[in-house]
């Protein structure tokens, strides 16, 4: 019998304020700590248990054996390892951060003795704090759990169980394939999205009138906090330049094409064919398949899996049932 592991989060914004949310919607024992006083207010005013300092919800954390949760930016989380160093040094850690590296090269360097395994729910909204988030804001969402070679089994289960909990499907990845890959589908996003409003603007108050629903969608993160989207942004400097360089690469061949043949045929089509490869693996039937997470090999088999589409959608004890794309 898996016992139901209480869940300390440490930040409660928009994602850290749902995993709580969503965690004693669970029915797990649950609490958190937040630096803002309108989110602790709000948190408080809802029936949600908030400690009032880090020191006390890690103390509760480091006695009942929790899972804690870093669900604050990137540049607030080597300060939060700090404080766990002085309080629970050996405690379940996962975190909530939308890059991956950089969070377990600093817990490696703050907080070498702490069993951690980095996850990232791909969930969200262009608003912020407490008040946005919902029990609900996962559901049926990919939450990526890492699976480095020091990944500890049995604490990737238990961060896993989490993400199942809250209602996501779980996705396995190395911190770096993570991070190459976020860096194209979540990060270049907010990137273009900045760029096209800043455009659009640029037209003028008739351009604005005219924007519609092309313009309003390509835009809606653009709405975001910026200290936010930068912090996101900036701390996947490498996966970001690369995704960058190629769409760099594909504008430049489309101005090019355009001006010498009057032509975006390539462009449009490639385009047209990733939203079809995005649509079709969604909708595709999946194989169901067993992978046992008490063998040697656990991480690498979850590893390629996670490659190859597969996401983990239950576990039985040491068992994860998983689902991978059934090829054509």
């Amino acid at each position: 019998m898996v016992p139901v592991r209480g869940v300390c989060v440490l930040g409660l914004g928009l994602i850290g304020g749902s995993v709580l949310r969503a965690a004693v919607a669970a029915g797990r024992p649950g609490w958190g700590v937040t630096a803002s006083q309108e989110d602790e207010r709000a948190a408080l005013a809802d029936g949600y248990q908030v400690l009032p300092t880090v020191a006390e919800a890690l103390h509760r954390a480091q006695e009942s054996d929790a899972l804690v949760v870093l669900a604050a930016p990137l540049p607030a989380v080597d300060g939060l390892l700090r404080e766990i160093a002085d309080v629970a040094p050996r405690c379940r850690l996962t975190d909530v951060v939308s890059v991956k590296r950089p969070v377990s090269q600093s817990v490696r360097r703050v907080l070498p003795l702490a069993r951690y395994v980095g996850g990232h729910p791909m969930a969200g909204n262009s608003v912020s704090g407490w008040p946005a988030g919902s029990a609900t804001l996962f559901h049926r969402a990919a939450w990526v759990v890492s699976t480095d070679d020091t990944a500890d089994a049995e604490l990737w289960a238990d961060v896993a169980r989490l993400a199942l909990d809250c209602g996501s499907h779980v996705v396995p990845a190395q911190a770096a394939e993570h991070d190459a890959a976020v860096g194209r589908v979540s990060h270049l996003p907010h990137v273009l999205a900045a760029v096209l409003a800043a455009v659009g603007a640029d037209g003028g108050p008739l351009a604005l009138a005219l924007g519609a629903g092309s313009f309003r969608d390509g835009t809606r993160v653009a709405g975001s906090r910026p200290e936010l989207v930068r912090a996101m942004c900036e701390g996947n400097r490498a996966g970001l330049l690369t995704a960058l360089d190629d769409a760099l690469g594909r504008l430049g061949a489309a101005r090019g094409s355009l001006a010498s043949t009057g032509s975006l045929g390539a462009t449009i089509v490639a385009g047209h064919a990733g939203r079809e490869s995005f649509d079709q693996l969604a909708a595709t039937e999946r194989d169901k398949l067993l992978i046992r997470l008490d063998v040697a090999d656990a991480m690498a088999e979850l590893t390629e899996l996670g490659r190859r589409g597969g996401r983990v959608v239950q576990l039985d004890g040491s068992t994860a049932l998983a689902e991978v794309p059934n090829p054509v």
